[in-house]
């Protein structure tokens, strides 16, 4: 089971709007349009979309810094800390869009632990919707893509799932559900799956 962080694991979208906000104020700058596509991409790749004039990596470094220290709205998906205490950790993986300090960050202040497969925006050359990730994921994991199961709550973040080779469940957290048409099904949160995990894998019910 692969989980994205934001908005499936951790309801952390008043943190990120707070920090949005807060950047976007600096500069004078509307921040609706950075907000309308940061969900479920990569600081780096939100600003190289919206504003392409601007300096990438130095605008990531001050953002990723206000994410590194902003814990204001964060708190556990329902269902997120009681799904995860029942899987081992050859069972799931996080791979997320965010930087490694800022995701353990998020983890840590909703009380759920640091996966053994943890990939992050500072693992992977291209991010989502580019499978890198997942397949990331599934290789430290030694399994193959088709026995990966990935929840997610963006369109981007969909993309990448299919694009790995993956089934993929909505969490419909943060987008409506005809954004994420395309998944196998769809979950208002974690609380409606049912979880049987023993020692001959997972089987799965909502």
């Amino acid at each position: 089971m692969l989980f994205d962080l934001d908005g499936v694991l951790v309801d952390s979208r008043t943190c990120i709007e707070l920090v949005w906000h807060a950047w976007a104020a600096e500069r004078g700058f509307d921040p609706a349009p950075f907000l309308r596509v940061a969900h479920g991409r990569r600081i780096s790749e939100t600003i190289r979309l919206v504003r392409p004039d601007l300096d990438a990596v130095a605008e990531t470094r001050v953002l990723d810094a206000m994410e590194a220290v902003e814990t204001r709205g964060l708190h556990p998906v329902p269902g997120a800390v009681e799904l995860v205490a029942r899987l081992s950790d050859t069972q799931w993986a996080v791979v997320t869009s965010g930087s490694r300090v800022v995701a353990t960050l998020r983890l840590r202040t909703a009380g759920l632990p640091i996966p053994r497969v943890f990939i992050t925006a500072d693992d992977v050359r291209r991010g989502k919707p580019d499978p890198e990730g997942y397949l990331l994921a599934a290789a430290r994991l030694s399994v193959t893509p088709r026995d990966c199961l990935v929840f997610e709550d963006s369109p981007t973040g969909l993309a990448a799932g299919q694009a790995a080779g993956m089934p993929v469940i909505a969490v419909l957290t943060t987008h409506p559900p005809t954004e994420l048409a395309g998944a196998v099904s769809r979950l208002d949160s974690l609380a409606a799956l049912r979880l049987d995990a023993g020692p001959a894998g997972l089987s799965l019910g909502f």
